[in-house]
């Protein structure tokens, strides 16, 4: 009696189990899941909230058309704070979820290198809307995309087109952060402007969190330049306007794209006036789609478009496309991405046509923003 008990406790016990586990998978496979890595606070948190803009807004497109084959997608987030220390455990974590298809990120360069040798070897395939340190293609090792474009092509057109063209200046003072993203396009600018033939009258490095930035700008300005190159990100970059201001510099400042967030704007103040910086896009510059996107956007956040959140907009759509085509599943995805190869089987979004090459880098145009009246408007 006592053996036929126990016999029949294990068998309720075992079809209860099989039950719930059935019942897991199946609540499991009702979605798709997808990380986010940028910093969601933290002194670049503002970034962040660009990243989860942009994809927030495909992601109510895409699951409120019934998802991907039925199937609703669901972001799970990571707060890499833009460090590469941070990065690794957001990498380490989304590496391990197994229900975790694919990421969308990281947001700094740096971070994303140090994430991507993780993903690399748990097969996991990478999107970043925002890296551009050109290195990272090599890193990635053939996991890795990106739908904007690199430092080596910034970096030169800042010093090519911008400084000479639209600034109509020659000598250039340089002040760049560093890190993986400001070191690689400050070697990049600098490349250009000897080929241009633009003077860089000096170079002076700061670390991130710094405040107080007169020393060198001091040494920066005995030169007489007659530009400053913000090259690193814009909280820092509205500071050294501000103090760049206070100590008599009164010509252009520029950056790249990590100048561009309304904070630098609110930071510096009157300090950012005649600030200007290249984007990958720009919604005035852009077709119909990205202007229709910029108006839903504005529609939806109350605030004018980014070039993040539609590069992030941009990347959600890329991979919804593929999973549509490949199915969930990480190796699979990989290969449906590196099947974006040319421009006939390009991904038309907002931001115009995406295709990879062999490291998963893409050809952007780059478009050129200015502070003017205390906000940002096209340049040209």
């Amino acid at each position: 009696m006592k053996k036929t008990k126990n016999f029949l406790i294990f068998g309720l016990v075992l079809c209860v189990a099989v039950i719930f586990g059935a019942t897991s998978t199946v609540m499991a496979g009702d979605t798709i899941r997808i990380g986010v890595a940028s910093p969601f606070t933290g002194d670049l948190a503002s970034y962040g909230d660009n990243i989860k803009a942009g994809v927030n807004l495909k992601l109510a497109e895409i699951n409120g058309a019934g998802g991907i084959n039925g199937k609703k997608i669901e972001l799970v987030w990571g707060d890499d704070l833009c460090a590469p220390k941070d990065a690794g455990t957001v990498g380490a974590k989304f590496a391990a979820d197994k229900s975790i298809v694919a990421v969308i990120g990281h947001l700094c360069s740096s971070a994303t290198l140090a994430a991507m040798p993780i993903y690399v070897r748990a097969g996991m395939p990478v999107i970043s809307p925002t890296s551009t340190n050109p290195t990272i293609g090599d890193v990635g090792k053939g996991w890795f995309f990106r739908n904007c474009y690199t430092d080596d092509f910034q970096g030169k057109y800042l010093a090519k087109e911008v400084v000479p063209n639209l600034l109509k200046k020659k000598k250039v003072a340089i002040f760049y952060e560093n890190n993986d993203y400001a070191i690689g396009l400050k070697d990049s600018f600098m490349a250009g402007a000897k080929e241009s033939g633009i003077e860089v009258t000096g170079a002076e490095a700061y670390v991130a969190k710094t405040t107080d930035f007169t020393p060198q700008l001091t040494k920066l300005l005995t030169a007489k330049p007659e530009a400053i190159f913000l090259c690193g990100y814009h909280p820092e970059g509205a500071l050294i306007a501000g103090q760049a201001r206070k100590l008599g510099f009164n010509g252009p400042l520029f950056g790249a794209d990590g100048i561009d967030n309304v904070d630098y704007i609110k930071i510096g103040g009157e300090a950012t006036e005649n600030t200007y910086c290249t984007v990958p896009f720009l919604a005035e510059a852009s077709g119909p789609a990205g202007q229709a996107f910029a108006k839903n956007f504005k529609a939806a956040t109350g605030r004018d478009v980014d070039w993040m959140s539609a590069n992030a907009y941009d990347c959600l759509g890329i991979l919804a496309d593929v999973i549509a085509k490949t199915g969930a599943d990480r190796k699979k995805i990989r290969d449906g991405l590196a099947a974006i190869n040319s421009e006939a089987n390009g991904y038309k979004g907002v931001t115009g046509m995406t295709y990879f090459n062999s490291k998963g880098d893409c050809a952007k145009p780059a478009f050129v923003k200015m502070v003017k009246d205390g906000k940002f408007v096209s340049a040209r």
